[in-house]
Formats: structure tokens, sequence, C-alpha cells
């Protein structure tokens, strides 16, 4: 059985930056992420926002740098699916798909994944014109029409990034203005293959073999229209991936981890940071934020159990 001092659960600009913390801290650390490090972020064609790049840098480029400098630094990390999480009074077993690990302390820095619409024909057609993830498969859509649905940041900047393959970009939003920033917007504006629908929302999702319409409900009058188009990219926010934790620390309603300001969560030794912990603003700077508070307050932690 493997035994750390400590853990960190999930590959995204969080866990990254408490790997690189935790490392240069010569804390012994394993890092341990189901997937390709990155988490949302590698689905992000255009990251503007992110201190220190002038011109913007790409999601998968931003976190291939960030897993470059977690590795230089010495922190492992490992292809690992945390299954289960138990404890005693001073250590943590966690069950995984390649063996079990003992540590004395925990971050979860798991993230979030894209939340379902909940309509009829959705999971159907996952993959078959159903999509979550622009960058992902907008190339296949070239010269045809999609609509993207939801009015934040993510749909609005995965909208104009679909214009470089779709012939014509629907938006549709259930209120009657955007939520995405001003910026972000009035590129969307200018831009003449994207069409809002305001007030509309998706009742069904049809097709056979692949998306061939989306039936979209005027809330205000509850009146229908057939949209056809051949691709649908879904935007309507994130579930935080906190399964493991859920008997363990306490959560909001949404299912989103509370901490203090040192990314403390109800149980000691357990440190949650990113988008999978309770907070105002989700986005790759305060990831980064959290992580390194959370690798620096668990090594206080470790000093003061040993």
């Amino acid at each position: 059985m493997d035994k750390r001092n400590l853990v960190i659960i999930g590959g995204g600009p969080a866990g990254l930056t408490a790997g690189i913390y935790a490392a240069r801290a010569t804390i012994d650390t394993v890092l341990l992420e189901r997937g390709v490090p990155g988490g949302l972020v590698i689905s992000t064609h255009l990251i503007e926002n992110y201190p220190g790049f002038s011109v913007g840098i790409s999601g998968p480029d931003l976190m291939i740098q960030m897993e470059k400098q977690a590795r230089r630094f010495g922190c492992e990390i490992l292809s690992v699916n945390v299954e289960k999480i138990e404890n005693n009074d001073k250590e943590f077993y966690l069950k995984t798909d390649r063996g079990d690990i003992i540590t004395s302390a925990i971050i979860l820095a798991s993230g979030a994944q894209p939340q379902m619409l909940g309509v009829k024909g959705e999971k159907e057609l996952i993959g078959r014109g159903v999509s979550y993830c622009a960058t992902c498969d907008g190339a296949f859509f070239r010269n045809r029409r999609v609509a993207v649905i939801g009015g934040g940041d993510a749909a609005v900047e995965e909208a104009i990034f679909l214009t470089r393959f779709a012939e014509k970009v629907f938006v549709i939003h259930r209120r009657g203005e955007l939520r995405a920033t001003k910026i972000v917007q009035q590129r969307a504006f200018q831009n003449q293959k994207i069409e809002f629908i305001w007030h509309g929302v998706a009742d069904e999702i049809l097709g056979k073999n692949l998306v061939e319409a989306i039936s979209v409900r005027d809330v205000r009058d509850n009146s229908k229209t057939l949209l056809k188009v051949d691709g649908v990219f879904i935007y309507v926010g994130n579930t935080p991936n906190s399964s493991l934790l859920k008997d363990l620390v306490k959560t909001d309603e949404k299912g989103y981890i509370i901490t203090d300001e040192n990314m403390q969560t109800s149980h000691k030794g357990i440190f949650a940071a990113g988008d999978v912990r309770r907070k105002l603003l989700r986005q790759v700077v305060t990831a980064v934020a959290d992580g390194a508070t959370a690798a620096f307050a668990a090594e206080k932690y470790l000093e003061e159990i040993k």
C-alpha cells in the first residue's frame, strides 16, 4: 500500500498549482488525475483574461505549461481514478483502480463537469450532434447550422469560436440579455454569423441518428418554434465533482464544497480548491490562487500533526 503525506486529486489549474507549491516545499506528494491533466480548461479555445499573456493563450497550451512546471519541480502525476475515500482519526484511505493509498492530507481539486439540459433527445444524441465542447467538436460542423444554448461567457465565447466553421450560429438564451462580459457580448453582436434567440429554452432535441432540429419554446407565451440545426452546443452551467467527499465534508445545496479562506473544509486535513468549492468567481486565475493557498495550508497542517 502506497503511503504519502499529501494527495492532490485533480489535474486542472488548481490541482497542478497545488502540485507545484507542494513539490517546491518538498512535501511527499502525488497528484491523481483520472483523465488528461488540464481539466475543463483544455476545451477552451482562447483565454484572454489570464495575467501575463497580452494576446491571450489557448487553454491546452496553458495547461501543458502548468503540467511541465509541476513535473519539473518533482510533482509525481499518476493516471488514476479514485473510487472511494475513508478515514480514521489520523489518516485517509484512498481506494483507486490502481491500488490503495494512505495519506495524512488531501487537496480535492476535482473541478466540475458540464451540466446537462435534461431534455428529450439530449442523451440519445450525445456525440451525434449534441456537444458540450466547441473546441473539441466545432470542426465537424463546417458549413453547417448549429445552436448554442446559454448566455454566459462560455456560451458566447464558444459561439464566436464556432463561426470559424459553421455557416450559422444561433444563440438561444432564456433571458432578454446576456450574462457574458461586455467585451465578449460586443464581439458576438458584431459577428454577422451569429443570431440571437431571446427568451428561448430548448424543450427537445430531435433527430434519428444525428441532430436534425431543436424545439425552442418562448418563455413569455410558451409558443414553440422548430429550429433546423445540425449541432447543439450546451453551456448552462457546471456540476461540481464533489461526490468523493459527500459524507466527509460540508457542501452547499448544489454540492459545492464549503471552505474557509485557507481552503480548509469542515474536516481537518481535507482541503478543496478550484471549481469544486463554493465561491463567487470560477476562473483559471482563481483556481490557481486556490491551489497555491491549499498547498500552503496543507503544509502548515502537516507540520502541526507531526
